[in-house]
């Protein structure tokens, strides 16, 4: 049985390129190279955009899915992740860069992938489930926001007085300068909207993001347009990515340590969603923990060869599989691709106009933005819900990502707690003759002369406490029961108040039965020293026992009276 278990545990961090290889074909290569052409030619304008929208250089973009999309593919556990920059990441390290630099970003992004590698081999993987999907929709949908919010500048052809960072001061700024508007910028990113929009209606195949690139840098180089290009704002290398170690101290680490924590959850949601996603496309089933690892790999290599934080991509995963790709080797066929892209094509990138690239974010912005869904929880989600989802995306806007996850899960644990606490209760049984009946529709029993039952439903912890206390409000009894069948944990708190109960009865000459203590209860509470202070034979497995100990109780105590 050790060894079984050990293989199972051995298999789920193995890569996918590893198990499908053993069945690979010629044909399947076939279909691998056509659709690493194609992912690639996709994924070639969105690294650029993204890469600007993070605010780092346009080959940083590239650098990023060359080599986090080989090492994904290389390790990870998908048969058609993608991975590379996504626009989750773009407000976060665009905070990163303006303020720390990219020796700040570099730091952040390896802690995040040591973090993403801690996290798979912990075999987290099944874990990030429990993030309520109020909080990720909420970022999701504040992150789309804020590329927005970002790219009017460019759409508009504005000139800004200052250079704000906080989304709201950005919205300022706007207002401020909205009497620069350049018409020729607007009408290229226009013209680029409707491309984008309208292309894939008629020819899906090829991706409409690299028609818009082409021809509207064309209509600016001939018309001699004033429009802002690529090449005008920044300076495009051609190398390949190499290798950097940032300059590392224990206050950059500290100070780092929220970013990277950000950066990790976040590419672990991202990766894991697009997995799940992709699962459903092909009828595969993904390994979580070697996605984690890869991912974590993949952010350390990106971040040491130039790049920004990467993770599953899910537009870039469905054009994979919808153009036939069914194995890693189309992520490591499209790094590969979009190297030789790099080096011989690059300077022809400083032609693009920024019209063009803010369309483009746009787009993405709203592929991203889950409106649908919002919608939807909005109709059909309780308060507590609707009031983290609004949080969220406030917190996202107009903070950053850091402050709105935290925020989130706090307000979403305490609504969590209190919904606990509200379906957790302890009623009285009643004797036989009595009208009212077990809200379980137990045959009723007879319960024993001075003697009364109490049965507690729902977890005992510490927000439901105080619910319990009135079991001592009655001191005339000789035996107390307390069921707890459905009682399923436990916490200190829960223990304190039984423990409290206990010594309540002892002063008054109460005797306490418990029955049908499930095991975690029953732990905590030999934990405690309660078993060993109450007597194990006040311990019974059944109510019919419970009720039986109690008459011998009670016929004890008689004599006495």
């Amino acid at each position: 049985m050790d060894q079984t278990a050990q293989k199972l545990t051995t298999e789920k961090l193995k890569p996918k390129l590893f198990s499908v290889m053993k069945t690979y074909s010629k044909a399947q290569f076939l279909k691998d190279i056509v659709a690493g052409v194609i992912v690639a030619i996709i994924a070639l304008p969105l690294s650029i955009a993204l890469a600007l929208a993070s605010g780092v250089n346009p080959e940083q973009g590239l650098y990023t899915a060359i080599v986090a999309g080989f090492l994904v593919s290389f390790l990870g556990g998908s048969r058609v992740q993608i991975a590379g920059p996504t626009a989750a990441f773009a407000t976060i390290v665009a905070g990163i860069v303006a303020t720390d630099g990219m020796d700040g970003l570099i730091l952040s992004t390896v802690m995040a992938g040591i973090l993403l590698i801690v996290m798979g081999l912990c075999r987290f993987g099944k874990l990030l489930k429990f993030i309520p999907g109020t909080i990720t929709a909420g970022f999701t949908f504040g992150i789309a926001v804020t590329i927005v919010i970002g790219q009017i500048k460019d759409f508009l052809g504005l000139t800004f007085q200052n250079a704000p960072i906080e989304t709201v001061d950005k919205i300022a700024e706007i207002i401020r300068c909205f009497g620069s508007l350049n018409v020729s910028a607007l009408l290229i990113g226009l013209l680029s909207l409707a491309v984008l929009i309208f292309w894939p209606k008629k020819l899906e195949k090829i991706p409409a993001s690299l028609i818009a690139v082409i021809l509207c840098a064309a209509v600016v180089k001939l018309t001699g347009m004033h429009v802002n290009t690529i090449g005008d704002l920044y300076t495009i290398s051609n190398a390949p990515p190499k290798f950097t170690l940032p300059h590392v101290t224990f206050s950059g680490i500290r100070a780092m340590l929220p970013n990277a924590f950000t950066i990790a959850i976040l590419a672990a949601v991202e990766s894991l969603l697009s997995c799940v996603v992709s699962d459903g496309m092909i009828g595969s089933k993904h390994r979580s923990n070697m996605e984690l690892i890869a991912q974590g790999v993949a952010n350390i290599g990106s971040a040491l060869f130039g790049g920004i934080p990467a993770t599953g991509a899910i537009a870039r995963t469905a054009a994979n599989v919808k153009n036939g790709g069914r194995t890693p080797v189309v992520g490591m066929m499209h790094s590969v691709i979009l190297l030789g892209i790099l080096v011989l094509l690059m300077p022809y990138a400083s032609m693009i106009p920024m019209p063009t690239i803010a369309a483009i974010l746009f787009i993405v912005a709203y592929n991203m933005c889950g409106w649908r869904n919002i919608r939807t929880m909005i109709k059909t989600a309780p308060k507590s819900d609707i009031a983290v989802l609004l949080v969220t995306i406030v917190l996202t806007v107009v903070f950053d990502l850091v402050v709105a996850i935290g925020a989130g899960l706090v307000l979403a644990s305490l609504l969590f707690i209190k919904r606990m606490a509200d379906v957790t209760e302890a009623h009285a049984w009643v004797d036989a003759d009595d009208e009212e009946t077990d809200p379980d529709h137990i045959l009723r029993k007879k319960i024993p002369a001075r003697t009364k039952v109490y049965e507690i439903n729902g977890p005992m912890f510490f927000a439901a406490s105080e619910k319990y206390k009135y079991m001592l409000d009655n001191h005339d009894l000789d035996v107390l029961v307390i069921r707890m069948r459905n009682v399923p944990a436990i916490d200190s708190a829960g223990v304190e108040t039984l423990s409290e109960i206990v010594r309540e009865c002892r002063k008054n000459q109460i005797q306490v039965v418990f029955s049908h203590v499930n095991e975690q209860p029953m732990h905590a509470m030999e934990k405690a020293g309660l078993t060993s202070e109450i007597g194990k034979d006040n311990f019974c497995s059944h109510i019919d026992t419970a009720l039986l100990r109690a008459e011998e109780l009670v016929k004890k105590q008689a004599p006495a009276e």
